[in-house]
């Protein structure tokens, strides 16, 4: 039994080095791959010059910024929900409330983008002072939306 196993375990590593295409960086942060046939190629395809992190910076200021035009008006809201809402106090008007007090804001300064609501449940994006902000409301509670990434 000794024989065989100690075959077979040769066997899958005699394959595992018989492979002589190797994944190596270059100075500017590039992946290459190194083919068994003398090629190579890029993996990574992108701007070397540009960091990645530098990137991801400018995609995460790109997300949170709002970009309203002039006369931008906000969406109407359904007026049924909304009547319903006024008893919990959790409206359109008492949500933006939340928002500009968590913000440090005045209630002008709050913008709504966009929103999808039904009765029990509602997630409303804001524009405050160019910074878009979610918050979500569950029956009568309204919270700011968690950033999972």
């Amino acid at each position: 039994m000794k024989l065989p196993s100690f075959i077979l375990v040769f066997f899958v590593s005699f394959l595992s080095f018989s492979q002589n295409n190797h994944i190596v960086k270059t100075e500017d942060g590039r992946r290459v791959l190194l083919k068994a046939d003398y090629t190579w190629q890029y993996i990574d395809k992108g701007d070397p010059t540009v960091d990645s992190s530098i990137k991801e910076a400018i995609k995460t200021i790109e997300e949170n910024t709002c970009n309203t035009e002039n006369g931008f008006l906000e969406p109407k809201l359904d007026s049924k929900i909304q009547a319903k809402l006024k008893r919990g106090r959790s409206t359109i008007s008492h949500v933006k409330k939340k928002v500009a007090k968590d913000s440090d804001c005045n209630v002008s300064d709050v913008l709504l983008i966009d929103f999808t609501e039904q009765k029990e449940k509602a997630v409303y994006h804001f524009c405050v002072r160019g910074k878009k902000v979610t918050y979500k409301r569950i029956g009568n509670s309204i919270i700011k939306a968690p950033k999972l990434f």
